[in-house]
């Protein structure tokens, strides 16, 4: 089913002792580079370092009590969202990881009591992978994006964003999969502009949106390894019927801007966190008046 924004605001009532409410930094640098007023929201703090652990956790508390195995494919913060939200809901998961993941999100994953199980770094192998998973095991799917609890725990970001910052003008997020960006525009509705932005290397979300028909994934090649998957068919339907365009951004500047913004704000961030801010440096005047930014993750 088609989630709601009232899924999201009870998604953030339920998941409110399991997750950090995570500050938001401003940086007058930033603003003198961009030419806006930027907030970050900092979910590169959340809990094990991504807002990946809200639609995990959403997801994991709305499953019925016979449910004991849980399962995903991930390339990483996805996985060990949902290896710790099984963890302390007392379930055994078992991840599907793609061989070219980033080893320090593998262990992640491995650290939170999950077992890792290998795939090929494309996404028919992962998928191909998890169906004997799933068969062999009588695990539930969690899916990393695709599924309505997994969007209305995402939207809770962009929910204490508003409450954090009245008044913004936009708000801006990564797509790969769509979780994120889907909660996002249920969240917000018509208070602030969604405002989209994934690698010119993974660039199916803009093809999708512009054609109309949703496209399957590109070659994952783009460093922002979390946007390297294809947009989910429920994220596309609440994306298309709310009129959502993507910017695009370069691997030189994705990389650009996680330097940037670590001298600058003095943060980590991972690659697919400043997707946004690299795309608002290529596409001159996107981002006005007060810019709310949604920093995913922070996993490197």
């Amino acid at each position: 089913m088609t989630p709601t924004r009232a899924d999201v605001v009870a998604a953030a009532a339920r998941i409110r002792h399991h997750v950090h409410r995570t500050p938001v930094l401003t940086s007058r640098t930033i603003d003198g580079l961009l030419g806006a007023e930027f907030h970050f929201k900092c979910e590169n703090l959340q809990r094990m370092g991504a807002f990946k652990i809200r639609g995990a956790t959403n997801a994991v508390r709305m499953l019925p009590d016979v449910v004991e195995t849980v399962a995903t494919h991930s390339s990483g913060n996805h996985g060990a969202a949902l290896a710790l939200a099984a963890a302390e809901a007392g379930l055994r998961a078992i991840i599907v990881v793609p061989s070219d993941a980033r080893e320090s999100k593998r262990r992640a994953i491995e650290r939170y009591g999950a077992e890792v199980v290998t795939s090929a770094p494309t996404l028919a192998s992962r998928e191909a992978t998890l169906e004997r998973v799933v068969a062999d095991t009588g695990a539930t799917f969690v899916p990393p994006y695709d599924h309505a609890d997994i969007i209305a725990g995402a939207g809770t970001s962009a929910l204490e964003l508003l409450e954090q910052c009245p008044g913004l003008d936009q708000i801006w997020v990564p797509v790969g999969g769509g979780g994120l960006a889907a909660g996002t525009v249920l969240a917000v509705g018509d208070e602030a502009q969604v405002m989209l932005a994934e690698p010119e290397l993974a660039a199916d979300a803009w093809q999708s949106l512009n054609s109309g028909v949703l496209q399957g994934a590109m070659p994952p090649v783009t460093v922002a390894d979390g946007l390297r998957t294809a947009l989910g068919k429920l994220n596309f339907a609440i994306l298309r019927e709310a009129g959502m365009t993507v910017r695009l951004a370069s691997e030189a500047g994705i990389e650009a801007w996680v330097a940037r913004l670590s001298a600058i704000l003095k943060v980590v961030v991972e690659p697919s966190a400043v997707v946004t801010l690299a795309a608002m440096a290529e596409n001159a005047d996107v981002a006005r008046g007060r810019v709310g930014v949604i920093l995913s993750g922070g996993n490197v």
